[in-house]
């Protein structure tokens, strides 16, 4: 018996990282062939007006692993590199949890 698996969709990704709105993130989400992207000028802004200094990062962090991982997508950031934050994102926040529990605090 297989069990389905909820993954969350590339939209519902953006909008855990960079915690802006549905609205913005439909806003902003294009599509080319077979591939949904956002354009770098969309990330840009959110980096420059974002009132939560930590998501400001977070968008941050996910541009420059976008430009270091995969290079070939200068322009935007494509669904493959969201995957890849959102998976790195959850380990390191599981790593938190076991580091805290570790030290006590």
């Amino acid at each position: 018996m297989t069990r389905a698996v909820n993954v969350p969709t590339f939209s519902k990704k953006l909008i855990s990282i960079t915690g802006m709105s549905e609205q913005w993130v439909a806003a902003q989400i294009k599509q080319k062939g077979d591939s949904k992207y956002v354009p770098w000028k969309s990330l840009k802004d959110a980096i420059l007006t974002h009132p939560d200094v930590r998501k400001r990062l977070d968008v941050f962090a996910l541009s420059i692993y976008g430009l270091v991982v995969f290079p070939k997508t200068l322009g935007h950031v494509d669904e493959a590199v969201t995957d890849l934050f959102d998976r790195l994102d959850k380990r390191l926040h599981q790593f938190r949890r076991f580091w805290q529990k570790l030290s006590g605090h």
